[in-house]
């Protein structure tokens, strides 16, 4: 049924527009399959758009941390709070102390013009320890929130 619909819809889209509707399809297809959640979905697509700058906790100050915009920080900010799947506990609480800590290897990240092809600074590790599904999502999510 899924293919017929995509066929069927496809046909009328412009060239520009299968790709979104291509990612719908696929995160409704997680989400029945309860590999994702709707709010890893969201947490991908909105980021840190429900953060506010006022009361979220502030950007490091410093000519060091230039690199971060207000809008990656926020991200940042959202991804430190989201628990992915069935978790209840944020999984990745420590990201903004981490971005603090080692500022020379995130702005590396940063910098990169592919940054999903290299290892993620402080996290490689603990990443590599996600299900396979669940660690392709998440490293996505974090390249969205950075970039």
């Amino acid at each position: 049924m899924t293919k017929h619909v995509h066929r069927y819809i496809n046909r009328g889209l412009f060239e520009k527009d299968k790709i979104t509707f291509m990612l719908m399809i696929c995160f409704k297809i997680l989400i029945t399959a309860k590999k994702l959640t709707g709010n890893d979905v969201g947490a991908f697509l909105k980021a840190g758009a429900g953060e506010d700058i006022k009361t979220a906790r502030p950007k490091p100050q410093g000519n060091q941390f230039n690199f971060i915009d207000e809008k990656p920080w926020l991200n940042i900010i959202a991804f430190s709070k989201h628990t992915f799947g069935e978790s209840s506990v944020p999984n990745f609480k420590e990201l903004p102390d981490l971005v603090q800590k080692n500022q020379p290897g995130w702005l590396q990240y940063f910098e990169k013009n592919d940054p999903e092809n290299y290892p993620i600074p402080d996290l490689a590790e603990r990443m590599s320890q996600e299900k396979e599904e669940m660690r392709a999502f998440m490293e996505m999510t974090l390249v969205r929130c950075v970039r």
